[in-house]
């Protein structure tokens, strides 16, 4: 689960990290009285959505004005006049991909003098399953572009839990940072309130871009972006309590509520699979045979008919579907439960695009009788390849 900057910096400025004061607007004749109880200079108006490169980004609408989705202001009256340009326009980042987000909410926050600017974050390290710290030099930046074109200039280190955070680990990052002096003590400290705060609250990353040094000497978060761990969230009913809904992808919405694993992409063949490594591996044979991957949807090894009829009708409602992957292999899962549940949301929502059905495992010749003795138009595949081959040629006409 991803938060908005505004909350994350709530929750910095909570434990004790440096964060700039600033203001949430909802409506725009809010906007004045939000910039005014702000001291200035300089104002930054900044658009909340759920994608980063806001600064980058640009609006569709011409009445947003010039600019991406962080502005600068020298008055309340300017700050005020771009929030009001901002709110319910939509605005396209790179992430957001060109249908853009609808922006609900400004943030408006006092600016700072910059000296130098960083990129630092903590994220899990699936391979070692580790805490790590990532930080380099080029704040402001896209890390991955960092990443391609001078790589020596990041520092990726993981923390071994059975010690926890270090002063040394605080030490390293300040010296690939090139910090001298006081500003090593800073970020020792600051680097163990960051560790702390993501290993308290179950983050699964903490990204602060840039993170600066001010002309004053001192570290300051200037960005925030925080995800979280989803199973972790019932521990967490105040972060829980950040979710908006509104940022979130309909359909992933949809299936958080039947606990089912999807993710939505660009294709045009959807797909239903159970087993993540199974949906993976469903993925790339698609593409293996010239198709592209509409989803990645896991029902899980005990998914029942009703789960797997809200799976079904999931993927029908992406507009882009143009055929769909049936692809069970029934260990825990039982083929037959599958087969119910795709009877059930084929006559409940229809099928205009093709279908095509792979069984194998638990209850396999039960699963292949109810999907015979329906009405449903299936095309029946005999393995993994048969299936995506079969499903490619369809959509391919």
């Amino acid at each position: 689960m991803n938060i908005h900057e505004y909350q994350a910096k709530a929750l910095l400025r909570a434990a004790g990290a440096p964060v700039s004061d600033g203001r949430l607007v909802l409506r725009a004749e809010e906007a004045k009285t939000a910039a005014s109880a702000l001291d200035g200079p300089i104002w930054v108006v900044k658009a909340q959505i759920h994608a980063g490169g806001r600064g980058k980004g640009h609006f569709k609408e011409p009445e947003a004005g010039e600019g991406g989705g962080v502005r600068l202001a020298r008055s309340v009256e300017e700050a005020a006049t771009e929030a009001r340009r901002m709110l319910g326009r939509t605005l396209v980042t790179k992430q957001t991909g060109p249908a853009g987000k609808e922006v609900g909410r400004v943030y408006i926050e006092d600016g700072a003098e910059i000296d130098r600017e960083f990129y630092l974050a903590l994220l899990v390290d699936r391979q070692t399953g580790r805490v790590s710290f990532v930080a380099s030099t080029e704040g402001g930046m896209d890390i991955e572009e960092v990443a391609e074109k001078t790589p020596e200039k990041i520092l990726s280190f993981s923390v071994d839990p059975a010690t926890g955070y270090q002063g040394f680990h605080g030490r390293r990052v300040a010296f690939a940072l090139g910090l001298t002096g006081k500003q090593v003590k800073q970020c020792v400290a600051l680097m163990g309130t960051l560790y702390q705060l993501f290993v308290d609250k179950d983050m699964e990353m903490l990204e602060i871009n840039p993170l600066i040094l001010n002309k004053a000497g001192q570290l300051h978060c200037l960005d925030a972006k925080m995800g979280f761990d989803d199973n972790a969230l019932y521990r967490h009913p105040d972060i829980a309590e950040l979710r908006d809904t509104s940022e979130e992808d309909p359909k992933e919405l949809e299936a958080s509520k039947y606990d089912l694993n999807y993710i939505a992409l660009d294709g045009e063949i959807g797909c239903m699979v159970n087993g993540a490594g199974l949906a993976m591996a469903t993925m790339d044979i698609i593409k293996l045979y010239g198709g592209e991957p509409a989803n990645f949807l896991d029902v899980g090894g005990g998914a029942t008919t009703e789960k797997v009829t809200a799976a079904f009708k999931i993927i029908t409602s992406d507009p882009k579907v143009r055929g769909i992957l049936v692809n069970i292999f029934g260990g825990i899962m039982r083929c037959d439960v599958i087969a119910e549940g795709v009877v059930t949301a084929v006559r409940d929502v229809g099928l205009t695009v093709p279908l095509v059905v792979r069984l194998e495992g638990t209850k396999v010749e039960e699963g292949k009788r109810i999907l015979n003795d329906s009405d449903v138009d299936v095309i029946a595949a005999d393995d993994l390849g048969d299936a995506a081959r079969k499903i490619v040629k369809a959509v391919k006409g």
